[in-house]
Parts: structure tokens; sequence; C-alpha cells
């Protein structure tokens, strides 16, 4: 169909089916809450609580019953990310057939757009996940890191099927090179998943994604320990003042594990026999910062066992060592994360301004025309947000330091 003038829903369309195509972290976690935004009958504005299950403690034995509260805990996934890519084409271009105004101008436009948006929440992700597998400073050459992270998520009670890993092209090779007979999917199999896919093993779907994050330890991260204020309480703890940071403060996203403390079984309550992990989500200042998990000593939300108090402080370990830079791969269940895009409103006439949506992606494509330069101006826009809904079923994967 050559020298067909090209129109705005055929450009939206395309642009929303190179979207798709490119997000292989995107279309890999939880994208349900999508139609909560944007919804003419009932907006709900830019943020969406999502309930977490209430946990409870098992009563033992035919003694009195022991009634407990039930405490509905949240997290919030707030859409108010507006990302977008603009354009400009002259009468010639758009009178291209579909398949070369694509080519030239729509897939590397969409490519750079979510690129960008798939790199952010990826980071973010990584950033939020707790748990590690691996050691910092060996490469991934076996099955090794990629089982611990199998462990972790195991130990997090995560479902064992819709489990993907995420890592570079150098870890991949490491790991392709190190295993290569697990690395052998049928083609059938491989063209049933978004670009990326290399094989599945070790019950899980491995991506190459260059985009996962890479972990830059300060200059101060020895000899660091922890004074657990508050420890003594069953809240929930978030808060913690980490001591012998001497020359800056820890980033967002670096990962430690304090000593004493041990991770338990989110049932029973029983010790794992294993230091429970952290990470750092905020930092007030060089010594205060906040933490994820909230630390919770007793109670039906209790998940570390140990010794710690308001004023002792426990010896404090960092993933990897100061001063070095780590490529943290991720290893995750679809569920630990989602993703959700909001319909943008329609400005001026419909010809000109076009909403479509897509395996949950929505985007809008708006027009305007130049007249004095024979251009059409081309914006195209997505509002989306992402929130770690349970962090606990994602592990970072480590290896060498860059």
């Amino acid at each position: 169909m050559a020298n067909t003038l090209l129109t705005i829903d055929m450009i939206t369309r395309e642009a929303l089916r190179l979207a798709h195509e490119k997000a292989t972290f995107l279309g890999t976690i939880n994208r349900q809450f999508d139609s909560s935004f944007g919804a003419a009958d009932g907006k709900i504005g830019d943020t969406l609580r999502i309930r977490v299950p209430s946990e409870y403690t098992r009563r033992q034995g035919s003694r009195v019953m022991d009634v407990q509260d039930s405490v509905q805990v949240s997290t919030q996934l707030v859409v108010a990310t507006q990302d977008g890519v603009d354009m400009r084409f002259n009468s010639r271009e758009l009178a291209l057939d579909l398949d070369s105004f694509s080519q030239l101008h729509l897939a590397p436009a969409m490519a750079t757009l979510i690129s960008g948006i798939e790199s952010d929440v990826l980071v973010g992700c990584t950033k939020a996940a707790y748990n590690w597998g691996g050691t910092a400073g060996a490469a991934i050459s076996s099955l090794t890191a990629p089982m611990a992270g199998r462990t972790r998520l195991n130990q997090a009670l995560a479902p064992k099927g819709d489990r993907y890993i995420q890592v570079n092209s150098g870890q991949m090779a490491a790991l392709v090179g190190g295993v290569a007979t697990y690395f052998n999917p049928s083609g059938a199999i491989s063209e049933q998943y978004r670009e990326g896919l290399v094989a599945r093993t070790a019950m899980a779907d491995y991506y190459e994604n260059e985009r996962v994050w890479s972990m830059a330890n300060t200059t101060s991260v020895t000899l660091s320990t922890a004074k657990l204020a508050g420890f003594v309480s069953t809240l929930g703890q978030t808060s913690m003042v980490i001591t012998g940071l001497t020359v800056s403060s820890a980033g967002v996203g670096m990962k430690f594990t304090l000593a004493n403390i041990q991770d338990v079984h989110p049932e029973t309550k029983q010790s794992y026999g294993v230091l429970k992990q952290f990470t750092i989500t905020a930092a007030s200042d060089v010594s205060t910062y906040t933490i994820s998990p909230a630390i919770y000593r007793s109670g039906p939300r209790q998940n570390v066992t140990g010794n710690g108090t308001t004023t002792s402080s426990n010896a404090l370990t960092w993933l990897g060592a100061n001063n070095s830079t780590y490529a943290l791969g991720l290893m995750y269940h679809r569920d630990a994360f989602t993703f959700a895009t909001a319909d943008l409103p329609l400005m001026g006439s419909s010809e000109k301004c076009v909403r479509r949506q897509y395996d949950g992606l929505s985007l809008r494509v708006w027009q305007d025309s130049d007249i004095r330069n024979d251009e059409l101006l081309t914006r195209i826009d997505i509002l989306y947000g992402y929130a770690a809904i349970r962090p606990q079923w994602a592990c970072a994967i480590v290896g060498a330091s860059d």
C-alpha cells in the first residue's frame, strides 16, 4: 500500500505493537491494575492502594480462644510519571507506506521511549528487592547464584510458576558458557516469548537485558554497625541508625545483613538458619536510613528472630566490597512487581489526538500541523507507575564486580 497517507490511528496502533515487542521486563510483571486508572465512570486519582493479605498466628491445642485482630496492610501504586517522544514529519515522509514509516521513524522512537521506561522500572524494582543470591566478586559461571535466588523465592513462599530472571549479556555469557547443556530450548517454545528470552531452566525463564542495575557501593561500607532503634517493638521497624560510614552515606538499593538477625518461615516462624537480608530504601542523612523489609520480632507478621536491643549495635555486613560496582541481575515472580498505565485525556479534535491500548499499555498520539514548514508535529505520550507489591518474591543475582 505504497503512497498511502498514514493516519494517526495507524501510527498509534503500530507504535503500541512496537512498544509491546520491546518491553522485555515490563512484559513479565503484573499489570492487572491497569483498568483502575482513568475509568470514565470512577476515577481514583493517581494512587491505587493494593491490599496485602492478612497474617495470623496459630493456636495450638484446645485452650481458650485467642482472638486476633485482622490488621489490613496495604502498599501504594502511584501512576504519575509521564514520558514521551516527539517527532516531526513532512508531507513526503507521511506519504510512505506503513512498513517504511515504521522502520524509519516509529521503531527508533519507540525503542528509545520503552527502553528508558523499562530501565527505570527494572532498576527501581532491583533496588526494592532485599534478597540476593550469589557471591559478590565471583563470576556467575554456574547455576549456583540462580539456585540461591530460587531458594530465597521458595523460602518466601512464592508460587513455583511465572518466574523470570533478567541478566546482562556478560552474566548470560558466563552462565551459558559454564552450563551450556541447560540452555538448549526448542525453537517452538522460544517463539512463544518476547525478544530477549534465552532459555528456561532451574524453574525460571532467562532473559538477556542490558538495563540491569549496577550497584555502586560507597567508599565507607566497611566495619559498619547498626543501632536498632526501637528494635524491641513488634509494630514493624523501618528506621535504622548505621554507624561507621565515615566518608559518605549508603546509597538507595545497597543491601546488607545484620549479625544474629535470622530469617524465618513466613507461616511457622521457625528460623531458616540464615541471616535476614535488607535493602536501603531512603536516606535521611549520613547515618539515618529507611530499610526494607520492616522488622517484626513477634506477632503474625514476624519475619526475623535473633538478638538486638535499642542500646546495643549489631555488626552490619554489606553486599560486596567498598568502592566497588556490581551488576545485579534480578530473579522474580511476576506478582512481585506491578506496572500500570493510565489513559491520558484526548486533546483537541478526535482526528488529531488518538488513544489506544494494547496488552496493558496505553499510548496517546497527538498531532498538529505546522503550515509554515509543511510539517506535522507528533508527540507520543504514556502515563505510568510501578510498585514492588511483594518484594520478598524477588531476589537480586550478584556476581563479579565491574
